[in-house]
């Protein structure tokens, strides 16, 4: 090749290579234009991608049966199942529970010791109040609910069992008396050791055969059966645990009815209004039929059924609570008031619209991004 065909082809070269140069220039300036105008009409876009996001997420006729049906059932949830149950006297309420029978005071008092049939027959011992002495003083209108530690819905399993089972009762300063039966029914004998009490109780368990064992199931059984009874009734049982350090507290939150009653049932409230939820929001995923581009963008839908069916029934209950106290039937209203579902509509209408923002905002970034990257 002479010297000007090689001058020739390098001149060709630069000339080809010149036009690749300005072609990416065309297009980076083009680019940069595109993206000036996307800047600068941010706010359109993203009112745009709000748009699609909210309509999208939207509830379509489908959604909306599935917020009728969810609502529904909150709603017979509210008044069939978990309303707050009617306060019953102690021989009623006793009478209503399963496994209760007669009962009768007739202690052959031997220390600790007490036979199977005396177990069986006499009433719980720590039900005593006669010749306490002040040793179940400082109970207020709760009385010995609250100063006698076996009526504590937890404790009473443990201290309440032994009691029964050494026929004694333990108050909540944790002193134990041994109780007989006199003239006028149980009454205090003389101060027993609380030591002595468990330990007793632990040996019939582990010591003394199957007569033994026998004594101490039936003491369990007996306790179960009588918190049971008492749960129901109108003075119920305090908050756990409360009576060993203040037995007037827990008397005090028991009036203003902070009970273990209304504990119990607003538990239910609660733990049912979770569960509905909890099967709408599968039979809601189940129906996913994948027409929408994110199982994302589906689960708002899903969540959104679940905070606005809460949030009817509620409001629903309280306009009734609130109605039925105004026309003076005060009795109905605190019955019908659904605590425990206001407690899980507050938490749905905070934890879903967290969780449907932060769906969005990752819905407007990942699309926003898009444009921007064209």
């Amino acid at each position: 090749m002479s010297r000007i065909d090689e001058l020739r082809k390098q001149n060709r070269d630069s000339h080809q290579s010149a036009k690749e140069h300005l072609a990416v220039l065309d297009e980076m300036s083009a680019e940069a234009e595109r993206v000036a105008d996307v800047a600068k009409d941010v706010h359109i876009i993203v009112g745009d991608l709000d748009r699609q996001f909210e309509k999208a997420t939207g509830l379509q006729w489908q959604d909306v049966k599935f917020l009728f049906f969810a609502t529904a059932l909150q709603c017979i949830r509210q008044y069939v199942l978990t309303k707050f149950p009617e306060r019953l006297d102690d021989k009623a309420a006793a009478d209503h529970t399963w496994g209760h029978w007669e009962e009768h005071s007739n202690r052959h008092h031997r220390y600790y010791n007490p036979s199977l049939e005396e177990i069986i027959t006499n009433p719980v011992p720590f039900d005593a109040n006669v010749g306490a002495n002040g040793a179940l003083a400082g109970g207020g209108r709760m009385g010995h609910r609250v100063t006698a530690i076996g009526h504590d819905p937890i404790l009473g399993y443990v201290f309440g069992t032994a009691n029964i089972a050494t026929s004694t009762l333990t108050n909540h300063l944790l002193q134990s008396y041994h109780i007989a039966t006199g003239e006028r029914g149980d009454y205090f004998r003389n101060q027993a050791s609380t030591a002595l009490v468990l330990i007793r109780t632990k040996d019939k368990l582990l010591h003394e055969g199957w007569e033994g064992k026998k004594k101490v199931a039936v003491s369990l059984l007996k306790e179960a059966i009588h918190l049971k009874s008492d749960i129901g009734t109108k003075h119920s049982l305090p908050l756990p645990m409360i009576s060993l350090v203040d037995a007037h507290l827990a008397s005090e939150l028991a009036e203003r009815g902070l009970d273990m009653a209304n504990a119990v049932t607003v538990g239910k409230q609660a733990a049912f209004a979770v569960m509905l939820n909890a099967f709408i929001a599968m039979l809601h995923d189940i129906c996913y039929d994948g027409s929408m581009s994110s199982r994302k963008l589906y689960s708002v839908k899903t969540r959104k059924i679940l905070m606005y069916s809460n949030m009817i029934a509620t409001v629903s209950n309280v306009i009734i609570t609130a109605l039925s106290a105004y026309v003076g039937a005060g009795d109905i209203a605190a019955r019908n008031f659904d605590m425990g579902g206001f407690m899980v509509t507050v938490y749905r209408i905070v934890n879903d619209r967290n969780f449907i923002k932060e769906i969005k905002q990752e819905f407007l970034a990942n699309e926003f991004y898009s444009i921007v990257m064209g």
